[in-house]
């Protein structure tokens, strides 16, 4: 797990979103004679390839989203477990700009339903007894204590000025001088005297947040299949699926979101404008005999190279980008990782030059699925696959893939609009951005 550590911010309940909404309606069983019968409603059956990020984001709005009246059964197969990719290992810095402190497109739907889901895993895991409450105050998930971006080049920083003038009422961004960055950051480099800071961005545990989302899909659904309306059913299926072929005829849609190893399925390697880049994350520590030297209260740090601090003794410090690696295991091996740490360091002194005097603790790697770059950003990768897989007009396959480095904040939104579209059998219903890549495939 990518961020353990003994403390993991102050929570105030709550804060991330509206609080889940559950359904209401009554129980009630209808009783058949033997010369009446009630015909058996049709189940629709969904298979969600990948339990990271995007998969579990569409089981949730399957569950949610399908006809109140409906059975819905829903299978996630992911050999590696509940967030075993690149997803579990994610930094988990979530805020919804750009690095020139930009609004993305569609920034604020992100953001919000980004929070929704967070604020849904959340109260899964605390429910079950996993992780806080309202006393002790401590997030299983989220550690609320900001982000601040130095600004380290003086050219960018009129551009950066103005994009923040545009920022979220909920995501706020302040341009502090360098006194007062130092005061929340003590010995932080600042060389143009400006930064950025965020004090409603997040840093997620990306691990928890996993878990806490899988169980919060299977509370929904035995939620909904007691109250009186459709059935739910979810299974977890942790087997390998080599092809697409192997789930031929038993589902209603298949709806690939393997991150990097969608393309390597065969009916899709060669066609999808994907691009795979591996990351390395250090996991820091302050030894015993130094000083803690940044406050438990700091916010994280973004830059060339980002800090993610758990705590005043622990932090993660990323990420390298190895383009066109096949390597898709999160462990890291000895020389790999000092070799990253050493040009990880490199980077961050540039802005915390304390890091320097923090050991390496062990390292994790992830292979993440990199979009091409359009008008709007880069944005992940959607639409019906049927043409490519040779499924004829039968809205069968689907794909949400190719969510880059912005995992945590892209894949609650897109992972919405997807399960919506899967539900009417309707492309259509997506947003034009997102199925351009069609275009040239």
């Amino acid at each position: 797990m990518l961020t353990q550590s003994p403390d993991f911010g102050c929570w105030k309940w709550p804060k991330t979103a509206n609080n889940i909404s559950r359904c209401s309606s009554s129980l009630f069983s209808v009783r058949c004679s033997s010369s009446f019968s009630v015909p058996q409603r049709p189940i629709s059956r969904y298979a969600v390839l990948g339990a990271g990020f995007a998969g579990l984001s569409v089981a949730w709005n399957l569950l949610q989203h399908g006809p109140k009246e409906s059975h819905i059964h829903v299978d996630i197969y992911d050999e590696v477990g509940i967030g075993g990719g690149a997803s579990g290992v994610a930094g988990g810095l979530l805020h919804p700009y750009s690095p020139k402190v930009k609004l993305l497109w569609r920034g604020e739907d992100l953001w919000k339903e980004s929070l929704y889901l967070l604020d849904i895993a959340e109260r899964a895991l605390i429910n079950e007894g996993k992780g806080a409450t309202p006393e002790n105050s401590v997030s299983p998930i989220i550690r609320r204590r900001g982000i601040l971006r130095p600004a380290v080049n003086m050219k960018h920083i009129g551009v950066m000025t103005e994009n923040a003038q545009n920022c979220l009422a909920n995501c706020r961004i302040e341009l502090v001088h360098g006194d007062a960055a130092q005061k929340l950051v003590p010995n932080l480099s600042v060389p143009s005297n400006t930064a950025f800071y965020m004090p409603e961005a997040l840093n997620i545990n990306a691990q928890n947040y996993l878990q806490g989302l899988y169980l919060a899909c299977e509370n929904l659904a035995n939620d909904m299949s007691t109250s009186g309306h459709g059935h739910r059913k979810l299974n977890f299926r942790q087997e390998s699926v080599k092809s697409l072929s192997e789930l031929a005829g038993d589902f209603d849609a298949v709806i690939v979101c393997f991150g990097a190893r969608t393309a390597f399925l065969p009916e899709l390697c060669g066609k999808l404008p994907l691009r795979t880049c591996r990351g390395i994350i250090a996991q820091l520590q302050l030894g015993d005999d130094i000083r803690e030297e940044i406050l438990k209260e700091s916010p994280s740090i973004l830059s060339d190279a980002w800090l993610a601090v758990h705590g005043g003794r622990h932090m993660d410090l990323g990420s390298t980008w190895d383009w066109n690696s096949i390597n898709h295991s999160r462990d890291v091996a000895k020389d790999e990782a000092n070799e990253a740490a050493e040009a990880l360091v490199q980077k961050a002194c540039l802005v915390y030059p304390p890091v320097k005097n923090w050991s390496v603790n062990g390292a994790v790697g992830g292979l993440r699925a990199m979009p091409p770059l359009t008008e709007h950003g880069s944005l992940p990768i959607l639409g019906s696959l049927d043409e490519l897989v040779d499924a004829g007009p039968t809205c069968k396959y689907w794909l949400f893939t190719g969510l880059g480095a912005r995992g945590l904040l892209f894949h609650g939104w897109f992972g919405r609009v997807l399960a919506q579209a899967v539900l009417a059998c309707d492309e259509g219903l997506l947003p034009h951005q997102l199925t351009l890549w069609k275009r040239s495939y």
